[in-house]
């Protein structure tokens, strides 16, 4: 039987995305731990090195839909099955990809709600830090600074 090259293409392309998507689901599970120690500098590094793994992930997508746009199939998880079905191994490794696919969005819902948190904390101790700058410290008979409490102003009745 003789494989098109557009099939073995899109077999390459399959095998190529799912050593990507490994890569970038570890990335994931990267950013987490960097997240979770509050590592801001290796979380920016990361950042860049996630945004070049999207970026390549999203090229093999695009050319696997041109591929199957050539064999006139739209460019669905059924359309690839059809036509990775004579390729048994690749078949095998679609269902690698859409696990990993599976996997790395949920890794990333739980990192976007991590940074949601880390960012409610920040700004709970910011608005704290600013409350504090808004009260003039003055000092007492002793020499030792305390905020003034809330009430009148000076000179008001």
């Amino acid at each position: 039987m003789t494989i098109q090259p557009e099939v073995q293409r899109i077999a390459q392309l399959i095998d190529t995305e799912a050593t990507l998507l490994q890569g970038f689901v570890a990335l994931l599970e990267r950013e987490e731990s960097l997240l979770v120690a509050g590592d801001a500098d290796a979380l920016l590094v990361l950042s860049q090195e996630k945004t070049e793994r999207y970026h390549q992930l999203q090229r093999i997508h695009g050319d696997r839909a041109l591929l199957l746009a050539r064999l006139r199939k739209p460019h669905t998880d059924a359309a690839i099955r059809e036509v990775c079905a004579p390729l048994p191994a690749t078949s095998t490794r679609w269902e690698q990809v859409l696990e990993l696919a599976r996997e790395a969005q949920r890794r990333n819902v739980l990192n976007g709600k991590l940074i949601t948190e880390r960012l409610q904390h920040n700004q709970a101790a910011l608005a704290v830090l600013l409350n504090a700058t808004q009260r003039p410290q003055l000092y007492d008979a002793a020499g030792m600074t305390h905020t003034t409490g809330i009430g009148r102003h000076l000179g008001s009745a």
